[in-house]
């Protein structure tokens, strides 16, 4: 029998799928302006089109908590901020997690050098000091320079098995090279909602995303719709081998970007892996 949540989220994809072919010209209102009449619409017809094109948004928005069903209930999430993410985005990701009954325990703010190619030597040479003072099987010895620093940066998230004093000195370290700031008393989370800018290196952005996921119960990379297209950072990242270890989603900029963001880590909890979103290749919305 279909669920109600599966049905919820059926109309969510299906009515998403109208607002882009309505807003692309390819919906049930793209022929308009193309018989003998003027190309362009009137005032009428674009409040059509734009309240046909915000349908998903407002469903989202309206039935975000019956999605949601406190499916992050009892469960920390940390946000890593990218260089260039949009500041408002994070806000309401972090509204939606409480939203659905989680907690955001701390947001990490990744500093530019920490994706510049031009930064690799700092990067490389702090993660090796790292590694050495940590016990021998936090950090894997063979990992490349991204990989390592993505597993130091998971263990001062997450944080799984870790002293306390070890994850103050990682912080400290991250903080004092100019590559990730944290705030203080920082709390650690399991689940990590990694929201992504633009022009980072999708090789350097699949390494640090491919460690740190082997230290986070589950890791979601968010970007804004722009993003998930073509020679946009998520669309990048998916061709990427982290893309299996980590869930993808694009069009945070929006509400049915953020509700998907949010249902994507309460999935995280149990299935890693996949892609959502406008763009995604796996749905518009994850199912369990």
């Amino acid at each position: 029998m279909i669920s109600y949540r599966h049905h919820i989220v059926s109309l969510v994809a299906m009515f998403l799928a109208l607002a882009v072919g309505v807003a692309l010209g390819g919906g049930p209102l793209s022929d308009l302006g193309r018989d003998d009449q003027p190309a362009s619409a009137s005032t009428g017809e674009q409040q059509e089109a734009a309240r046909a094109a915000s349908y998903g948004d407002d469903f989202a928005a309206a039935s975000a908590d019956a999605l949601y069903a406190d499916g992050l209930k009892g469960h920390a999430v940390a946000i890593l901020r990218m260089p260039g993410a949009d500041g408002h985005d994070v806000s309401d990701l972090g509204a939606q997690v409480e939203a659905a009954g989680g907690t955001v325990a701390s947001t990490y703010d990744a500093q530019p050098a920490l994706v510049k190619a031009s930064e690799k030597s700092l990067v490389d040479t702090l993660g090796s000091q790292l590694m050495t003072q940590l016990d021998s099987n936090a950090v894997s010895a063979n990992a490349s320079t991204y990989a390592r620093m993505g597993q130091i940066l998971g263990l001062a998230v997450s944080a799984p098995d870790v002293a306390d004093a070890d994850v103050s000195s990682i912080r400290e370290s991250l903080a004092g090279a100019d590559l990730v700031s944290s705030p203080d008393q920082a709390a650690s989370a399991p689940l990590v909602l990694v929201v992504l800018g633009r022009g980072a290196d999708p090789a350097i952005t699949s390494g640090l995303m491919s460690g740190l996921a082997t230290k986070a119960t589950g890791v979601v990379v968010a970007g804004a719709s722009s993003s998930g297209e073509p020679g946009g950072a998520l669309a990048d990242l998916r061709s990427e081998p982290a893309a299996d270890q980590v869930t993808t989603v694009d069009g945070v900029d929006a509400p049915l970007g953020q509700v998907t963001a949010v249902l994507a880590l309460i999935r995280s909890l149990s299935v890693q892996g996949g892609s959502f979103g406008a763009s995604g290749s796996d749905g518009a919305v994850p199912l369990k």
